[in-house]
């Protein structure tokens, strides 16, 4: 038998020999292709939690449990160590538990720095002078470029995932960190070309530049950009020298004001007055609208289902999917805002902490709750976080805007059998079978 018969009877999906009778795992029982999407899936979700792990260990904060789990999880997807598609739906779980972690890492190591957020009234528009706009998720980042812009006159904007750092005190002390420009990171390319600023990338979640900015733009950390200045470490003097070389951006007279910080103790510090409203009937139900944003017309979804929603509603909101809805004016129940912005995608960990705060105040389950979720994009980390919710048991969670890649039929039977995940459709539709 020669080398290329005896490559046409092995499977390098999963390392089944085929008899020489063709692919048989792939074209009858049909486990090839749910297990591929299963390893897709682990991957997907690993690149989350080493994100936020990431960002965790340039605070000096670690996990050896995290680590080692990444160890085994990476081995588990070589082609000739697993076929089984059960043992990967236990790796999904596993790492949604693995994701907690580190998002409670994270949390920590950020309150630990930079102190608990507060809520936080953000500007929108420019101010006069010479400006850099940071995009990314990196605070450390942030905070080296405002230790090393302070008395420079230069002025500091948050874009996309940083808009949550006007919240902590340690960050908001900067009185040159004076607003955010632009939305979700899909928009950097208009954004960036419209105001001629330096601009720094701390993390994923940036786009190849368009020429008209190519040259003011850096990136640093993992972050990598073609034709893109890279600055390792945090010494930021060639943004800073771009930054005043270039024209003064013109003062903006907008008057939409974002208001992010609502951190765990913050909403709590409310939950007896929530209780109280709850029993009352003047709040019917709290929902969780967020995730990873998505250029798609179909994320419009998002902002037509928030404002469509009863009045008798709290609405959550966090990551890039905020921008969907967080120009919205909704006013408040008794005092209690019914937009709360919690943060970045790795506060879904004071989403998760809070609704088991209300399920103890309550005294039922979580799934008992008066709460729907429903989440945006599930890649990367939205997957991790997809995750440690199935992982805690949280059912009847809404996702979209369409069907994550990594799902194919069989998948999303059991993620439908046993965790009752649901697909979004329109927004009345929704709100009526929620609130039926």
């Amino acid at each position: 038998m020669n080398s290329a018969e005896k490559l046409d009877m092995f499977c390098y999906q999963c390392s089944w020999t085929t008899n020489g009778t063709g692919c048989t795992v792939k074209g009858v029982c049909g486990k090839v292709p749910t297990v591929a999407r299963l390893q897709d899936n682990l991957l997907f979700s690993i690149k989350g939690i080493t994100a936020y792990l990431y960002h965790a260990r340039e605070l000096g904060y670690t996990d050896p449990e995290v680590d080692a789990f990444l160890e085994s999880a990476f081995y588990s997807t070589l082609t000739n160590v697993n076929f089984d598609p059960e043992k990967f739906v236990a790796l999904a779980l596993e790492t949604g538990r693995m994701n907690i972690k580190t998002m409670r890492l994270l949390k920590t190591a950020h309150i630990e720095k930079y102190g608990e957020p507060v809520p936080t009234r953000v500007r929108t528009g420019s101010v006069k002078g010479k400006g850099i706009i940071a995009t990314g998720h990196g605070l450390k980042a942030l905070e080296e470029l405002l230790k090393q812009t302070e008395g420079t006159g230069i002025n500091v904007y948050t874009h996309s995932e940083l808009l949550p750092a006007h919240g902590y005190p340690g960050l908001k002390k900067y009185s040159h960190l004076v607003g955010n420009l632009g939305k979700a990171w899909h928009d950097q390319r208009q954004l960036f070309n419209k105001y001629p600023a330096a601009i720094l990338g701390t993390s994923n979640c940036v786009l190849p530049p368009l020429e008209g900015y190519k040259d003011r733009m850096f990136t640093t950390g993992v972050t990598g950009l073609p034709g893109v200045k890279h600055i390792d470490g945090y010494d930021f003097t060639p943004v800073i020298e771009k930054a005043k070389s270039l024209p003064d951006l013109e003062d903006e007279h907008k008057e939409e004001f974002l208001v992010t910080g609502f951190s765990k103790s913050v909403i709590l510090s409310l939950a007896e007055k929530i209780k109280s409203l709850v029993e009352a009937g003047k709040i019917r139900r709290f929902f969780l609208v967020g995730g990873c944003d998505a250029p798609l017309k179909k994320s419009q979804y998002y902002r037509e289902f928030v404002e469509k929603l009863p009045k008798e509603t709290i609405i959550l909101t966090l990551a890039c999917g905020k921008f969907r809805i967080n120009d919205l004016d909704l006013g408040e129940i008794d005092g209690v805002p019914r937009l709360i912005d919690i943060g970045q995608c790795n506060d879904a960990i004071v989403a998760i902490e809070i609704a088991q705060a209300l399920s103890e105040l309550f005294g039922v389950g979580v799934n008992d709750l008066p709460l729907t979720l429903v989440l945006s994009w599930m890649e990367q980390k939205a997957v991790a976080i997809l995750w440690s919710l199935l992982a805690l048991g949280i059912k009847s969670i809404y996702i979209g805007p369409i069907l994550p890649a990594w799902v194919n039929d069989d998948i999303l039977n059991v993620l439908r059998s046993e965790y009752d995940l649901r697909l979004i459709t329109e927004p009345e539709e929704d709100i009526k079978n929620i609130f039926s």
